[in-house]
């Protein structure tokens, strides 16, 4: 697939900063045929660039938004607690469905989390067949069975 194809069309929205992690989940999507258009995003301020068409995302202005967003809270240079608050607090990106994927079991982070408006919170298995079978519901859920505005 294209670069400008993917960057046009995303259909999952990943920002991971562990390459091994990303990898996984992209493994899991496609190993269960959840979705075809798959980006992976390793810090916050990229992440933020790509959902509001900025900077070197700037050419997708007016191109719809990812169906949902798989977000880790511990990432580079902006973290996911403030993509999470600005994704959410934007009229225009509010309903994007934000799923937080995390490592993290501090409560401070989950009742943060759900307070910015996630749309669930969930602990990342260690274990890989748990970890693919997390993200095959979730990919199930969120794109084959929820209804989205």
């Amino acid at each position: 697939m294209e670069k400008r194809e993917i960057i046009n069309e995303v259909d999952i929205l990943i920002v991971e900063d562990n390459q091994n992690d990303a990898e996984l989940a992209l493994r899991a999507l496609k190993q269960n045929n959840i979705a075809n258009k798959v980006l992976i995003i390793n810090d916050g301020r990229q992440a933020l660039d790509f959902i509001f068409a900025r900077g070197e995302f700037a050419k997708r202005k007016g191109i719809a938004h990812p169906k949902i967003i798989l977000l880790d809270l511990k990432l580079p240079r902006i973290d996911g607690l403030e993509v999470l608050r600005e994704i959410k607090s934007n009229p225009d990106t509010k309903i994007i469905p934000v799923i937080v994927l995390s490592s993290s079991r501090e409560k401070n982070d989950i009742v943060q989390s759900y307070r910015l408006c996630a749309n669930s919170y969930i602990v990342k298995p260690v274990d890989y067949e748990e970890f693919v079978e997390t993200i095959r519901d979730l990919g199930i859920y969120w794109l084959k069975l929820n209804q989205q505005p």
